[in-house]
């Protein structure tokens, strides 16, 4: 009767012959840390020579930067580890060693599963942040309440640098679960802003004023145009709310724009004569003092 023998088992046994013919003690334990040995070297090297530059062009073919593709190839270094050590303790014949290891490590893996669970779903959320790009290294981010400019992404945290220059390092779980504005992620951004004028001055002349001097600003696009609507009819004054657009957003550009540009307007405001009046109330109603006259009396017999 044929019986088949393990491809491992049969690598193992002719290294440990040829050992054992050569009078080496422990040939068969001497035997199979060699066949471990080099077939760990072997897989570990075509792994590394075949699968990562694979996996480099896969990543690269999907826009990733340099930063993202980093920690990706460095888990799939460590997986490529793993597969060679696995498939090597087959060849050296460890198969009941192997299959205790397994058992053991998947029991770890629950458990180390269960006590990292933040960690976990911080790992997933920064391999989501690499691979749908919501925003980028440089990028102006906003999201609950807080704003800076990304500084550094990893896959268990991204750190962020407020314009007042502190740094916060924010768990990527934070920057999925909820919602970002990243007023920056495309070549142009439009600017708002609600100018209020007297109701008895001339609407159509301060929206002339209003267009002009954003046409007269270097850094305003013409395209698309500034306009102008009314959009307000306060208690004190009619709001006119202007919209323009920058090329090439960072908050810096955008806090400068805005800035010279509301100035342009105010100044051109106060040449024209439209007044931008201060909010007021109307007070009404009356006032009564009780024994007034008694204190009056009093006060005339002295």
């Amino acid at each position: 009767m044929i019986q088949a023998t393990p491809t491992g088992a049969t690598g193992n046994g002719a290294i440990s012959g040829l050992l054992d013919s050569a009078g080496v003690p422990y040939a068969d334990a001497v035997g199979a840390a060699i066949t471990f040995v080099v077939a760990f070297a072997v897989i570990y090297v075509l792994g590394r020579a075949l699968v990562l530059p694979v996996v480099d062009r896969t990543l690269k073919s999907r826009d990733l930067d340099e930063h993202a593709r980093k920690p990706l190839k460095k888990v799939t270094s460590i997986l490529i580890v793993f597969v060679a050590i696995a498939v090597a303790f087959g060849f050296a014949g460890y198969g009941n060693f192997l299959q205790s290891l397994a058992t053991v490590a998947a029991a770890a893996t629950l458990a180390i599963g269960f006590a990292m669970q933040d960690v976990l779903k911080n790992f997933v959320a920064g391999v989501f942040i690499y691979t749908d790009k919501p925003f980028r290294i440089g990028d102006w981010i906003e999201w609950d309440g807080n704003s800076g400019v990304v500084e550094d992404i990893s896959l268990r945290v991204s750190r962020v640098r407020t314009f007042d220059n502190e740094l916060l390092t924010v768990p990527n779980s934070n920057l999925t679960d909820g919602v970002i504005k990243n007023p920056v992620a495309k070549e142009q951004l439009r600017l708002q802003f609600l100018f209020g004028i007297g109701y008895d001055d001339d609407i159509d002349k301060a929206t002339e004023i209003i267009v002009e001097e954003a046409k007269d600003h270097p850094d305003i696009l013409d395209e698309p145009a500034p306009s102008v609507r009314l959009t307000e009819l306060g208690d004190s004054s009619v709001g006119l709310k202007s919209r323009i657009w920058i090329a090439d957003p960072s908050r810096g550009d955008f806090v400068k724009t805005r800035s010279q540009y509301v100035q342009a307007v105010k100044e051109r405001f106060d040449q024209e004569g439209i007044d931008i009046p201060y909010p007021n109330r109307t007070l009404g109603g009356s006032l009564d003092i009780a024994g007034y006259q008694a204190v009056a009396e009093a006060a005339d017999d002295d």
